[in-house]
């Protein structure tokens, strides 16, 4: 049996060392002494007691092959707010808040995460050191399709530092019998392997069961990785719900605190750019009025988050005219309807202005898929495959298809494409850095292009 991960072993001991040394930091700071009292000594034991238990049945020391650092940084952060809950309820319930100091107290709390976090750094490249080594690295048996088995291997290859080595591989055409093969047990123990994994398409999933019971007897780990093979995945990962796992396969990451966080910077950074742009908003209007007969902007319903319809604002770019048969015709290049005034705006992008307004009433986004006009999302739906996933977040007045030069008239089916192929990566890799970037290129490059009349 191999030995434990001295990462797990460490980590516990790190923790405890750290809020130590950020008691000691935080009293020099506030005493300008580094002896301790009874009370913060006290405080001390407590909450490094409380940080090693709760990491400890929360599985805060283990996973390190497979944990990244921003998700153990997040999990840090929920271990010190409970922390924090705990000691401040035992000083009040105790009644020995006044014998410790509340600017100690805080600056130990915020020297020691900083201090575990750093720590925390320095574990997971121990630790990417120790399952690199051969010696230590776990030995895999792979199950299913020879397709299947080629894309896992190479998937270790890339990720070497996680430390897994291919002990064995059991192929196709045993797989897809009816049963598992009766020596497939054998094999795995012979080979050593200290896991199995079952790669095999989700339409054969039913098969798993069958291998898993043949391998009852062997007490390894078995982990299912499923193959989806022509199916468009969209932040595709495992969760818990209501009780249930599930495997995501088309869900939106903006959701929860992060919905929060976006809406968030459409409220700032779309009031703030409304306030900046009013004065060029009221020419554009006065410029469109004088232009030709007709309102001053231009509402469209276009589809919303989740399906649902929106009246989006523009600047009327256009004369006033009749769709034939209630179909939206894109404008094309030296548009008869088009003014002239219209076709400076289009150009540069300022007939969009008037969409925040829909930010700031929380119909659009300033960062998202551009919103199509509802007959182009009946004609294209069909034709695009997952094109109505655009639709899983609001519709941006920018987007990253924009800023790519997928903007304007998309007169090809490979256009369109091309551009829900942006959209959708979009959406799979949402950040607020990511949403800053889109804004910032957007002020350079994303108003004007050879598309845009």
């Amino acid at each position: 049996m191999k030995s434990l991960n001295p990462v797990r072993r460490l980590a516990p001991v790190i923790d405890v060392m750290a809020i130590l040394l950020a008691g000691i930091l935080a009293n020099e700071i506030r005493f300008q002494t580094s002896t301790l009292d009874n009370a913060n000594a006290l405080v001390l034991i407590v909450m490094a007691l409380a940080v090693v238990l709760i990491n400890l049945f929360g599985g805060g020391y283990s996973k390190w092959r497979s944990t990244r650092l921003r998700s153990r940084i997040y999990r840090l952060i929920w271990v010190w707010t409970a922390v924090f809950a705990v000691i401040a309820s035992l000083l009040y319930l105790f009644k020995i808040s006044e014998s410790v100091s509340r600017q100690w107290l805080v600056f130990t709390f915020v020297l020691s995460f900083c201090l575990v976090c750093a720590s925390r750094a320095m574990l997971m490249m121990l630790a990417l050191y120790h399952n690199s080594s051969i010696k230590n690295r776990r030995k895999v048996f792979l199950v299913g399709p020879e397709e299947n088995l080629l894309d896992v291997a190479r998937s270790l290859r890339q990720h070497q530092e996680q430390g897994y080595a291919i002990a064995g591989v059991c192929r196709a055409r045993v797989v897809r019998a009816e049963k598992a093969p009766r020596n497939l047990a054998k094999r795995v123990e012979n080979s050593g392997a200290d896991e199995v994994w079952i790669c095999l398409p989700v339409s054969e999933g039913a098969h798993v069961k069958a291998i898993m019971y043949n391998l009852r007897h062997l007490p390894l780990e078995i982990r299912f990785i499923p193959h989806f093979a022509d199916i468009p995945l969209l932040n595709h990962r495992v969760s818990h719900i209501a009780g249930n796992h599930a495997i995501d396969l088309s869900v939106s990451p903006i959701s929860g605190s992060a919905l929060w966080i976006k809406r968030l910077e459409d409220i700032i950074i779309g009031g703030l750019i409304l306030l900046l742009i009013s004065p060029v908003c009221v020419a554009c209007a006065i410029a469109v009025k004088l232009s030709s007969p007709g309102p001053v902007l231009f509402k469209q319903l276009r589809t919303g988050v989740n399906g649902h319809d929106v009246q989006v604002y523009k600047f009327r770019s256009m004369k006033v005219h009749q769709e034939e048969d209630g179909k939206v015709s894109q404008a094309t290049r030296r548009d008869p309807r088009i003014t002239r005034v219209g076709a400076f705006l289009r150009r540069t992008s300022l007939d969009e202005l008037p969409q925040f307004i829909n930010v700031l009433q929380g119909q659009m986004s300033i960062v998202g898929p551009r919103p199509h006009a509802l007959a182009h999302n009946e004609y294209y739906k069909d034709l695009v495959e997952s094109y109505m996933q655009r639709h899983m977040v609001k519709p941006g007045i920018t987007g990253w298809a924009q800023v790519c030069g997928f903007r304007g008239e998309t007169d090809t089916l490979e256009k369109m494409q091309r551009r829900v192929e942006h959209d959708l990566w979009y959406i799979n890799n949402w950040s607020l850095m990511l949403d800053l970037k889109i804004i910032f290129l957007t002020v350079f490059k994303g108003f004007t292009g050879n598309n845009a009349y």
